[in-house]
């Protein structure tokens, strides 16, 4: 932003009411003549944090990712059942992960959102880095349980920080860019643990794939500068002090524009979770591939999906600016779960993959398109000192629905259909029904437009 100079630099002026009284306008923000605003105010280096950031994500996504393309050989060297997998990879990460996200967040919004960052970085790629040294289901779950802890603590704050570089009108784009890392997690993730699981094992590919997310947590640290709170939404204000989270809490329940959001978030991510955790198998199991060709597809895959990523929130951006409504943030992820629907059946029931791969590239490019709007949303209708929690409680509910239900599903329905129809057919046929939530999802996104101009 650029202000008047009088309020930057908290000057206290006279107001126009009859008793003439001072009207105080000092705010948080430096002089923007010092090298900390031009700092902040330098686009080059608001870029750079959210490249940082994103770099960080990737870590957070390959970390997670990495049991998705592991599945099968950890499942084949403990012995344990598709639902027990299912539970290990969801359930075990999302009950840690959406219950620690509300504390650390609350954290980020009374202190310093660097420091959480880099802290929850560093935890969640040595806990990565241990799943290769588990002895049984029981420690494996443990260490698992520890990466989500660690992963709870970088959205929240990385949401935050976005925030406060980048005003409303370009904030969904810049949240899209951050959420990038997740296809291009997901294709790094995919290549490297595909064929480090054939050559070194499930075990050292852990080792892999963890130990260098530290260097990460020592740049964020190192290189971030902490802006004030509400940087990007002008000067002349007072900054106010973190509520409680229950005044947070309560405070979100009354925009209605964004329980459903979180419900469609919610419902979607039922399926994505499903489809993360099991599509390394699904062609392991349904199209006869290793996990080095299955995690090449599943890295093209999300390459792909990485366009639908970016679109998600430029659109939203763009159709909300030039028809001047705000329900295309709600609208356009909506209109992707819907498409989704019939791609979601040639893609899991289809035996040729003539007809897989085009299906699966467009399917993926949908599913992905929810997470700008999805986050700008809930970035809009909190106040200042609201947005980490504000990021924390969407991604509560996102994740102890969809990464709780989603794996666990799609694994307890395909035990059930595997004694007839083997268990090649039967994981297709719990990732298509699974992938049913998203109808559902698409409701709530609707729903959710209706009140979305009113509770801004």
């Amino acid at each position: 932003w650029r202000g008047p100079t009088e309020l930057r630099r908290g000057v206290t002026t006279k107001n126009d009411n009859p008793g003439g009284e001072a009207l105080s306008t000092t705010t948080t923000e430096p002089s923007s003549g010092t090298p900390a605003n031009r700092l902040l105010d330098n686009v080059n280096y608001q870029y750079y944090v959210v490249a940082v950031l994103v770099v960080g994500y990737i870590f957070n996504v390959i970390d997670r990712g990495a049991f998705g393309i592991l599945v099968q050989p950890i499942k084949n060297e403990l012995h344990v059942s598709d639902t027990a997998m299912g539970a290990l990879t969801g359930l075990a990460f999302s009950v840690f992960y959406s219950v620690m996200g509300v504390p650390i967040a609350r954290l980020a919004d009374r202190w310093s959102r660097v420091n959480v960052l880099s802290l929850a970085i560093g935890l969640w790629t040595l806990a990565t880095a241990a799943c290769g040294g588990a002895w049984n289901y029981l420690s494996l779950f443990t260490f698992r349980s520890l990466t989500a802890v660690g992963e709870a603590g970088g959205s929240p704050p990385s949401h935050s920080l976005i925030a406060d570089y980048f005003p409303i009108s370009k904030r969904a784009t810049a949240l899209a860019i951050y959420a990038m890392a997740v296809p291009v997690g997901t294709a790094i993730g995919s290549f490297v643990s595909g064929h480090a699981n054939v050559a070194f094992g499930w075990r050292m590919t852990f080792v892999l794939v963890g130990i260098p997310g530290v260097l990460v947590a020592l740049l964020a640290k190192l290189t971030i500068k902490e802006p004030p709170r509400g940087y990007s939404d002008g000067p002349g204000k007072k900054r106010p002090e973190a509520p409680p989270f229950f005044e947070v809490f309560g405070f979100l329940l009354t925009r209605r524009s964004f329980m459903h959001m979180s419900l469609a978030a919610a419902l979607h991510s039922v399926v994505w979770y499903a489809g993360s955790i099991w599509n390394a198998t699904f062609f392991v199991r349904y199209h006869g591939m290793n996990t080095a060709i299955a995690g090449n597809y599943l890295a093209i895959f999300a390459l792909i999906g990485a366009i639908g990523t970016f679109a998600g929130g430029f659109l939203s951006d763009r159709l909300s600016t030039r028809y001047d409504d705000k329900r295309w943030y709600m609208w356009v992820p909506g209109i992707g779960c819907v498409i989704m629907v019939p791609l979601q059946f040639v893609s899991y029931l289809a035996p040729d993959m003539t007809l897989v791969v085009p299906a699966f590239s467009l399917m993926v490019m949908l599913a992905s398109m929810f997470f700008g709007p999805s986050f700008a949303v809930a970035q809009s209708v909190a106040t200042l000192r609201m947005r980490a929690v504000s990021a924390s409680v969407l991604l509560f509910i996102q994740t102890i629905i969809g990464l709780t239900f989603g794996p666990l599903f799609a694994g307890a329905i395909s035990d059930y259909f595997t004694p007839s129809v083997g268990n090649a057919t039967s994981l297709a046929y719990g990732l298509v029904i699974v992938g049913l939530a998203n109808i559902w999802a698409a409701v709530h996104y609707y729903l959710g437009g209706r009140n979305y101009r009113e509770d801004l």
